[in-house]
């Protein structure tokens, strides 16, 4: 027996053969608005015509579609519970700064994380500076990665200059003045005092700090927190300073590391408050395949205690500036290289880099006998009209090249 599926066309029910009632009882009235010309509106249309294999498509295109949207539901559901495995492991690590902005769970999500329970209060917003950059970093990184793909940045790294030796040149200068090496900053803003330096030429600046005797240089290419940028970078690179080069970006993908290396940098920072142990083991290998030096900074007992379990790590630098309260103390140097931490980095024959807060020559005085052998210094000198100038006041001596320091 033949049975007829009602199937309307324009206004109108149409009717379709199908070969039996119980074919009829599985498809069920099914309804078509027919979209193409050519049927006259009374055809009558047999179980072998188009129009069946149509419905007989659309209930299979359907079922894929579901399948589909099944399938990429569970791929969010995995790359969620990867980002919450994630954070577990920062957390366990004592790593406070979030890399992102807390997400809600994927629909239909069942699994660990479920009972969780998190504190409301503030949780969309960032708790202190450096996790609105990181925020920040992890979106301007992927717009940027779209525009520079990996694979286009490591031919442009093999045809890179080589890089100079940042590590080395710090150990030349402590050797050669007697004090920490300088690593001068190229610094025109900061989120804490706003713009240090009006007329800001970043080329004349690092060629003043060449000048003035510093060893390395940090230049900042964040844009939207310390009005910098790469191009700063390339272009003290391209105005024939000699100086060792530190790109000073806030690192939260591997790509940057590529990124950094083709503009022509020699080194690269690697924040322990915002990267776990295996992160930065990792990027260690990629600079150390890149020929690029590492500053690891710190700013607590904890993340040095991580930091020394690390292989590879030659430079150590000791922030300062508290992130919960962004203010500065420089007995935070003495702290963190007292009792076994100290002896440690004696014998691995550690450079450490102390950082902020270092503005007169007795905070120089008292982070040397601590135990640093490299200074990294911005505010104190880039303000002055004559940065050459700013650096022997800041060392009580000019520490030039040209002076014969006795």
């Amino acid at each position: 027996m033949e049975g007829l599926v009602p199937v309307k066309s324009a206004g109108q029910r149409l009717p379709v053969r199908v070969v039996s009632p119980s074919l009829y009882r599985c498809i069920g009235s099914v309804s078509i608005r027919r979209s193409v010309s050519g049927f006259a509106m009374d055809r009558r249309i047999d179980s072998r015509s188009p129009s069946l294999f149509a419905i007989r498509s659309q209930q299979t295109d359907l079922k894929e579609s579901l399948a589909s949207s099944s399938v990429e539901n569970d791929l969010r559901i995995k790359e969620w519970e990867v980002e919450m495995y994630q954070n577990e492991i920062a957390i366990s690590q004592g790593i406070r700064i979030r890399r992102k902005p807390p997400s809600k769970a994927p629909l239909g999500y069942s699994g660990p994380f479920e009972l969780r329970l998190h504190d409301e209060q503030d949780a969309d917003s960032p708790s202190n500076i450096l996790e609105e950059i990181t925020w920040y970093k992890d979106e301007e990184v992927s717009r940027m990665k779209e525009l520079n793909p990996l694979e286009a940045l490591k031919k442009a790294v093999e045809n890179a200059p080589p890089t100079r030796d940042f590590v080395g040149a710090l150990r030349m200068a402590h050797q050669r003045t007697g004090f920490p090496g300088l690593i001068a900053e190229v610094k025109k803003a900061s989120p804490s005092r706003g713009i240090l330096k009006e007329n800001f030429d970043p080329v004349e600046i690092a060629q003043a700090y060449e000048r003035g005797g510093a060893a390395c240089l940090s230049v900042l290419t964040d844009q939207k927190y310390f009005k910098g940028g790469f191009e700063n970078l390339e272009a003290i690179r391209s105005a024939g300073v000699k100086c060792p080069l530190l790109c000073k970006e806030f690192v939260v993908d591997p790509w940057q590391i590529y990124y950094a290396r083709a503009k022509g940098a020699d080194a690269v920072l690697l924040i322990a408050a915002v990267l776990t142990d295996l992160e930065i083991a990792y990027l260690l290998e990629i600079c150390k395949k890149l020929g690029l030096s590492a500053l690891v900074e710190v700013h607590d007992e904890r993340e040095m205690g991580r930091v020394l379990g690390i292989e590879g790590i030659e430079l150590v630098g000791i922030n300062n500036r508290s992130l919960e309260t962004f203010k500065v103390d420089i007995s935070n140097t003495k702290k963190l290289l007292e009792g076994e931490h100290g002896r440690q980095i004696r014998e691995k024959d550690m450079i450490v880099v102390g950082e902020s807060g270092l503005f007169t020559p007795d905070d120089i005085a008292y982070v040397q006998t601590a135990g640093v052998k490299a200074v990294l210094v911005g505010e104190s000198i880039v303000k002055q009209s004559d940065p050459e100038k700013g650096i022997a006041g800041l060392f009580g001596k000019n520490i030039s090249h040209k002076n014969r320091l006795t």
